[in-house]
């Protein structure tokens, strides 16, 4: 047929391409810092000094290049894999305090919890293509965290 590009030039292989998946958690906190009183915490955290609980939601994109056999970048199911090994089983229905080691020395807010995200993925993620977590603690108030 005239006009039409080769089939060879209609595929997306070698393109850099991003690939997100977000899973849902509830997971309990109190928001206290050891280098702090009790008055002090409590006037910093407010309300969230009190154990409290969320229902998080996170989204987890990676990124790398298409390959040209499978067409893919990453099978959704293998990064669905990862996730649940990185996030859903160490932290979900898990006190963060109590439960998660990491939060022993490091005060559990969002932004400690999507850090701590970020590392186990990276530990089982093929390397270099972890891109970025975005971490919603409500419908309203989320974190992004590239690995700054």
């Amino acid at each position: 047929m005239q006009g039409m590009a080769p089939v060879g030039k209609l595929t997306a292989a070698g393109k850099m391409m991003s690939l997100s998946r977000t899973e849902t958690f509830a997971a309990a906190h109190r928001l206290s810092s050891k280098s702090l009183n009790d008055a002090e915490n409590k006037k910093l955290f407010g309300k969230c000094n009190h154990s409290h609980g969320h229902n998080y939601k996170v989204t987890v994109t990676v990124r790398g290049e298409i390959n040209p056999i499978s067409g893919m970048f990453m099978n959704i199911y293998t990064l669905q894999k990862y996730m649940q090994e990185a996030i859903m089983e160490p932290l979900d229905h898990k006190n963060l305090d109590q439960d998660v080691e990491f939060f022993a020395s490091v005060v559990s807010t969002t932004e400690n919890l999507a850090v701590y995200i970020w590392n186990n993925l990276e530990k089982i993620l093929p390397s270099g293509c972890l891109y970025k977590v975005k971490l919603y603690e409500s419908d309203k108030n989320f974190i992004v965290y590239k690995g700054e």
